[in-house]
């Protein structure tokens, strides 16, 4: 991507990813709340002004970059190929993204990557934003299958019970590499863990769970 810029579309990318990297380390490093945007712009060597024309606000700093793929699966939903079901839609691009080792879907082993994991986790603010652009991303799967049935509520339900399939899938993928599972482990099964996962969405809870 970067070789299809100009330099100063270029230059502008270095910039943003130097001050995104420097304050995930000093947030990191001693916490979220001790660490002021003015720490970070000198840290970064720009000014507290070029980090708030690039990240708006502190939780940008951590957020911006990866807030995008909470509205991966209405995104699959809407550009699907004709013929192609909701279900098929959000597990086609599910795997996709297992097959490219996307960290957002917990299959990256860069230390980054789980650093701003942990980040999230353990910051109250960050994780109230993570459950905030969440439920969105759930809301806009649910307005965009609405459109097309129109069925909110049955539009409602799918799109919660897609998004559930898809955290639920994630979730189970950081919590095997937290666990010291490598990530190719994790992945080589991947793909069957979420055929069974979405085939659960697919055809209905019908029998599952039925009490002896």
């Amino acid at each position: 991507m970067a070789e299809a810029m100009g330099l100063r579309e270029r230059k502008k990318l270095q910039t943003a990813m130097r001050i995104y990297r420097t304050a995930v380390a000093l947030f990191a490093e001693r916490g979220f709340d001790n660490v002021s945007v003015q720490e970070i712009a000198d840290a970064a060597e720009v000014s507290k002004m070029t980090v708030f024309n690039y990240f708006g606000t502190k939780e940008d700093l951590v957020f911006l970059p990866m807030e995008e793929h909470f509205g991966d699966a209405a995104r699959a939903v809407r550009d699907r190929q004709p013929g192609e079901s909701a279900v098929e839609a959000v597990r086609r691009h599910f795997l996709e993204m297992v097959e490219s080792r996307d960290p957002s879907v917990g299959l990256n082993s860069e230390p980054f990557a789980r650093q701003v994991r942990g980040l999230v986790m353990e910051t109250p603010v960050l994780m109230e934003r993570a459950f905030l652009a969440a439920q969105k991303g759930t809301r806009d799967l649910a307005a965009t299958l609405a459109e097309e049935t129109g069925d909110l509520m049955l539009g409602t339900i799918a799109a919660a019970m897609l998004s559930a399939a898809r955290n639920a899938l994630i979730e189970e993928h950081h919590r095997r590499v937290d666990a010291g599972e490598s990530v190719d482990t994790v992945a080589a099964d991947a793909a069957e863990r979420a055929e069974r996962a979405f085939a659960l969405v697919e055809h209905g809870l019908g029998d599952y769970a039925r009490k002896a």
